[in-house]
C-alpha cells in the first residue's frame, strides 16, 4: 500500500533536513544554510491570517532571504492568499514512489554500484560538477537516521553518485547525478536498484523521489522504473 502523502513529506524532510526550524504560530520557518529551497521554505499547518503571514515574512527577511513557502496540494486558500500578495509559483514538484520489492528484482552487476558512507572525494567531485556543493553535502551530513551515498562505475570510470536515507519504512533518494559521458548507459537505473537493495536492508518497503515537473527526462526515467505519483507540491516566492 502506497504511503500517505503526509508520510512521504515527513520522510522527505527527515532524509533531507534543514539546519534549524522555528515555529511562528501555524508557520514553520526553516534555515536551509544555503542548501536550497527544499530546506529553506516555510510551511503552514493550518490557515494563516494576514497578521501571521506578515510576521513570518518579517522573520524570513531578517534572515536575509526572500519570503518562500512550500505548498502541498490541499492548501488552495493559502495558495490564493500568497498569489494575491505577489508571490509567484516556483518549481512544481511531484512526489514519486515505488515498491522496494519491485525494484530489487534486478541486481546490479558485480563491482558496478556501491553503497558507501562517507562519500569518497571523487563522489564529491561528481556532485560538484552537477551543482551539488558543500551546502547540500552538509544537508546529507545532518541526516540522523540510516543513510548512504551511492556510487556507480561505468566503462571502468566513475559514472554517477546519489544519496539515500530511510525514515520509518520509506527510503528516499536525493541528489542523483550521472556524468554526461555516462548517461543513457543504465548508470542511473543501477544506482536506483542499489538504493532499493540498501533501503530494503534497513527495513524500508517503499522508495521515493522528488521530481520537478520541468525535468521531463528525469520523470521519464522514474516512470520507466515503475515510480508512480503520490502527491505534489510547489513553492511560492515573493516577487
Amino acid at each position: 500500500m502506497t504511503p500517505a502523502f503526509e508520510q512521504l513529506l515527513a520522510a522527505a524532510e527527515a532524509t533531507w533536513p534543514p539546519a534549524a526550524t522555528e515555529t511562528l504560530g501555524p508557520v514553520t520557518l526553516r534555515d536551509g544554510a544555503g542548501g536550497g529551497k527544499r530546506v529553506s521554505a516555510a510551511t503552514a499547518t493550518r490557515p494563516v491570517t494576514a497578521e501571521e503571514l506578515a510576521r513570518a515574512e518579517e522573520a524570513m527577511r531578517a534572515r536575509g532571504g526572500a519570503p518562500l513557502f512550500q505548498l502541498p496540494a490541499g492548501q488552495e486558500a493559502f495558495d490564493r492568499m500568497l498569489a494575491d500578495r505577489g508571490y509567484g509559483i516556483v518549481d512544481p514538484v511531484d512526489v514519486l514512489v515505488a515498491p522496494v520489492a519491485t525494484l530489487v528484482q534486478a541486481r546490479p552487476p558485480r563491482l558496478r554500484t556501491f553503497a558507501i558512507w562517507e562519500p569518497l572525494e571523487i563522489m564529491r567531485e561528481i556532485w560538484a560538477e552537477g551543482g551539488v556543493g558543500p551546502e547540500r553535502l552538509a544537508v546529507m551530513a545532518r541526516v540522523r537516521g540510516p543513510k548512504t551515498a551511492l556510487f556507480a562505475r561505468h566503462a571502468d570510470q566513475p559514472g554517477g553518485v546519489g544519496f539515500a536515507a530511510v525514515a520509518e519504512d520509506i527510503g528516499m533518494v536525493h541528489a542523483l547525478a550521472v556524468r554526461p559521458e555516462h548517461r543513457r548507459a543504465g548508470v542511473g537505473r543501477l544506482m536506483m536498484v542499489q538504493a532499493a537493495l540498501w533501503a530494503e536492508a534497513q527495513g524500508a518497503r517503499h522508495l521515493a523521489v522528488l521530481c520537478t515537473r520541468a525535468n521531463a527526462s528525469a520523470r521519464g526515467f522514474y516512470d520507466a522504473l515503475g515510480f508512480r505519483p503520490a502527491g505534489c507540491y510547489h513553492y511560492r516566492q515573493k516577487e
